[in-house]
């Protein structure tokens, strides 16, 4: 379960004392107002007329229908602020580092995970790691490529996929954009040079290790990465929070020509840049991470320490590898912990699913006699990766305007993703008829579980649910 209060202890991170007054008006609540401009200029800028954001009572803010929706309507397709694929994934498929689209070809898709796999079972291993929302602070996930299958390929075999040297028959009805490497690190690989060159202006310039990047620096960027790996991936995600936010200052202080200005004016400019992520609703992750089953309540403290302890060892090689003294506030262990909170509570998953699984039941559609042919090609890949051929991109994300919407055990909307929607974005379709005015909610769990049970899931996100539904089925 979650809790509220505090780990015990002062900081060991300097900067929460040096900057206190400006972390407190980093993670002070945007005033109704503020909030309200924000979300109008967002919402006009993204052309979604249907909704609006509204601020009520003991909700805070939430999301109303601007015009009225029919069962099936696409209510919004929210674009990602920031946000990751979990690093164990990549071994599955390869995605557009900006938008998360499937790219290569289904050949090059289906290369990719069996080379991985192949080198997981000539090494006998059965790889698990912790990725966001996992063990420390968190549950232990496993890549596909790392189970044993009942059949392997030969190198050749896989090679030829991977280089596009043989095509797979009927693979051209499932095209996917050519890759693009960064031009910097060639690691992080886009579907086209404008995700590149927005990749580049919003996150990756300060993140790129690639050969052009000072060695000290690139050794630092190095040791924050394995750390992540081998601990918890949303701190690869709190990194792109912080670069974000750097960036859009550095941008500002060029548009407004801030080189020579005081200190207190350069951290408006950082104020404004930190808007964006200053919607989104905070706490301390370690405050409020779920205690795992594992863990004894008489052992809670100390677990807390522990999440702390490994934040702050994170935040430190991120300090080593990109600090900027005009942005210091964002290198303060308060403010880490509480963009990690943030894509706790916020966070909706982000997911994509593969082409190779539509690839594979267009197969299995096929008349008989072409299928038989197909399958003399297909189906020793598909018996190679087994049961496992359908992973989608899985990752982490926040998106700005879904996280405004509320919850409910009887919701009238939905997180669904669509046969056209392939790439990162939330798309929240109705459930049923929506009228404008009315209120659009979600449901953050499984809504079909039993009253205690939800109320229980519902405690880690810090509320107790009153809707219709929990008020009918609340024991007297």
């Amino acid at each position: 379960m979650a809790r509220s209060g505090s780990s015990s202890g002062a900081s060991p991170c300097d900067l929460d004392k040096e900057f206190a007054p400006q972390i407190a008006q980093l993670l002070a609540a945007p005033s109704p107002q503020s909030a309200q401009e924000y979300y109008e200029d967002l919402i006009q800028s993204k052309k979604h007329d249907g909704i609006r954001v509204n601020y009520k009572g003991d909700h805070g803010k939430g999301v109303c229908a601007n015009k009225d929706f029919a069962e099936g309507d696409l209510i919004l397709k929210d674009q990602i602020l920031v946000g990751a694929q979990h690093s164990l994934n990549k071994i599955d498929c390869v995605v557009c580092s900006y938008c998360f689209r499937f790219i290569g070809s289904v050949e090059f898709q289906i290369g990719h995970r069996l080379y991985f796999q192949s080198i997981a079972s000539s090494i006998g291993c059965s790889s698990e790691r912790h990725c966001h929302g996992c063990d420390v602070g968190s549950s232990t996930c496993s890549s596909g490529a790392t189970k044993e299958k009942s059949s392997t390929l030969p190198e050749e075999v896989i090679e030829s996929l991977i280089t596009g040297d043989v095509s797979l028959p009927f693979s051209d009805h499932f095209p996917l954009p050519e890759i693009v490497a960064c031009q910097g690190c060639e690691e992080e690989r886009y579907c086209s040079q404008s995700c590149a060159d927005s990749d580049w202006e919003s996150y990756h310039s300060l993140l790129c290790a690639g050969p052009n990047t000072e060695p000290p620096r690139r050794s630092a960027l190095h040791k924050f990465v394995e750390h992540a790996n081998e601990t918890n991936d949303i701190f690869l995600v709190a990194a792109k929070a912080i670069t974000f936010t750097m960036l859009r200052y550095k941008k500002l202080k060029r548009q407004n020509d801030f080189q020579n200005k005081s200190p207190e004016s350069n951290f408006s400019l950082l104020m404004e840049a930190w808007k964006p992520l200053s919607m989104g609703f905070k706490k301390r992750w370690w405050d409020y991470v779920a205690l795992p089953e594992d863990v004894d309540a008489s052992d809670e403290d100390s677990f807390r320490q522990e999440i702390r302890d490994l934040a702050f060892t994170s935040l430190q090689l991120l300090k080593d590898a990109i600090f900027d003294a005009e942005c210091a506030p964002l290198f303060s262990l308060e403010v880490y912990g509480h963009i990690i909170g943030m894509f706790e509570l916020n966070n909706l998953d982000l997911v994509v699913a593969s082409p190779v699984e539509d690839y594979f039941i267009h197969i299995d559609d096929l008349p008989d006699d072409k299928k038989e042919e197909a399958e003399k090609a297909t189906a020793p890949l598909l018996d190679a990766l087994d049961d496992d051929y359908a992973l989608p991109c899985d990752g982490t994300a926040f998106f700005p305007l879904q996280s405004c919407m509320n919850h409910s055990c009887c919701p009238n909307a939905k997180a669904f993703k669509r046969d056209e929607d392939n790439d990162g974005h939330a798309v929240i379709i109705a459930l049923g008829p929506i009228s404008k005015g009315e209120e659009i909610t979600i449901s953050y769990i499984d809504e079909d579980l039993p009253y205690e049970e939800r109320q229980a899931e519902l405690a880690d996100y810090g509320f107790t649910c009153t809707c219709s539904k929990c008020q009918e089925e609340k024991p007297n």
